[in-house]
């Protein structure tokens, strides 16, 4: 999740909102990034989006069985979609998003019966850190 943060971080630099994923698959990165929504002018270029691209042409397959995602924030509707056609195997996240979460908080498009794959999901991992760094920004960008 340190990793994840460190790519949140990153977004920020490029003025996007601060989330940050990790893809890992037996302890090993396949892939990192951030939100790019903003700056690639790019709807889905979600931090889950943007990590699940770029593991699948890294691998060659666009099944990532075998994987966990770390995300800084809850992933939304679309992107838990991504990670159930993926068939990622467990989503692990910091802060939970009240507001279009899709793993359990709005949504829970990763257990729900009627899709074909469900992942475990782990959330609250350095909540605190995760919650405050999107907190921060918005708050910012309120002025």
């Amino acid at each position: 999740m340190r990793l994840a943060l460190d790519e949140a971080r990153a977004a920020l630099r490029f003025g996007e909102v601060p989330v940050g994923a990790v893809l890992v698959r037996e302890e090993q990165v396949l892939a990192r990034g951030h939100n790019g929504p903003i700056s690639q002018s790019d709807p889905t270029a979600h931090a889950e989006i943007v990590v699940v691209r770029a593991a699948a042409r890294l691998l060659e397959n666009y099944r990532l069985t075998g994987t966990v995602l770390y995300v800084t924030i809850e992933p939304c509707a679309m992107c838990v979609g991504a990670l159930v056609h993926a068939r990622v195997t467990r989503l692990v996240y910091g802060a939970a998003d009240a507001r279009v979460g899709a793993a359990g908080s709005v949504f829970d498009l990763t257990r729900d019966r009627r899709l074909n794959h469900r992942l475990e999901v782990t959330g609250g991992v350095l909540e605190a850190e995760c919650r405050s760094i999107i907190q921060e920004f918005f708050q910012d960008r309120r002025g």
